[in-house]
């Protein structure tokens, strides 16, 4: 019996995954009919939207906090919201995050935080730090433990968290959760910058998330220059180039090169015509002299 009710605990977990995987941000809109203990169960965009900082939280270490505590100088905070009990979507996701990390050479702590807020208020801080030290011992980075952040709390705060980004979820007649398959990357001042679909997150796309949350202000040049060629596309769920920029970059880079080599050919010409001048001025004085 309990093997069935996990089994079916599961199929419903990828379901839902499957279900928000396609749809993401528009099912807010559409009425898709759905069933009933799926309704709200969606994820409504608020770009710039603010968290609220000062929510407080118990953290994997057992002490109070509040969430302004990890929105503090220029790095930004990718937060995930779900529960430490879920059978299987929100395992999904943060092993998607942790994996897609492993391939950006930065560290959590350093340039970036990670917030993971849960929805359930009967979790405690010693499941949150069991959960916390699982991923660390897997994600293998040192001192990354500084920059990780398992949090539990009241429902109340949980969800102040998740109607701030627009994170939709139902409570089920099991007790589980359903919702959506998402992570939030938010700027040092606590506003969503970015949102990201599914439970896989490509480094590339997870480095260049975290350097626009930052606006800038982590990364070396060339990250930012790559960045501002590229432009998060919903539909690939990931950075493209922009054509446009491209294409502007090399009409520009076309420009100076003509220009170098004009400017190239007119110093060679003048110094041509330059050296007869010259002869004959010599020849002029050589003969006044005589």
């Amino acid at each position: 019996m309990i093997l069935s009710t996990n089994i079916l605990q599961s199929a419903r977990a990828a379901a839902v995954a499957a279900v928000f995987a396609c749809i993401g941000s528009v099912s807010a809109q559409l009425n898709l009919g759905v069933p009933e203990e799926l309704k709200g169960v969606d994820i409504v965009e608020k770009l710039d939207a603010q968290l609220p900082l000062d929510a407080r939280f118990i953290d994997d270490g057992g002490e109070q906090v509040s969430l302004r505590d990890y929105f503090k100088g220029d790095k930004p905070v990718l937060l995930q919201i779900g529960y430490n009990r879920c059978p299987m979507l929100c395992s999904l996701v943060l092993n998607g995050t942790f994996d897609g990390l492993k391939g950006v050479d930065w560290t959590p702590g350093d340039q970036f935080e990670i917030v993971s807020v849960s929805i359930d208020p009967a979790e405690t801080a010693t499941l949150a730090k069991a959960k916390k030290e699982a991923y660390l011992a897997d994600f293998d980075r040192p001192g990354a433990s500084k920059g990780v952040h398992f949090l539990t709390g009241t429902e109340i705060m949980s969800k102040s968290v998740a109607d701030a980004v627009g994170f939709g979820y139902t409570r089920q007649p099991d007790g589980e959760y359903a919702h959506a398959a998402a992570i939030f990357l938010v700027k040092p001042d606590g506003k969503v910058s970015r949102y990201m679909y599914g439970a896989k997150f490509d480094p590339k796309d997870l480095r260049m998330a975290l350097l626009e949350a930052s606006q800038g202000r982590i990364g070396n040049t060339l990250d930012r220059f790559i960045l501002w060629c590229h432009v998060y596309d919903p539909d690939a769920r990931g950075y493209v180039l922009q054509a446009r920029k491209v294409m502007s970059l090399g009409g520009l880079l076309t420009v100076l090169v003509l220009a170098g080599g004009l400017t190239a050919f007119w110093r060679v010409e003048f110094s041509r015509r330059k050296k007869p001048v010259a002869e004959l001025h010599a020849a002029a004085n050589s003969r006044s002299n005589e």
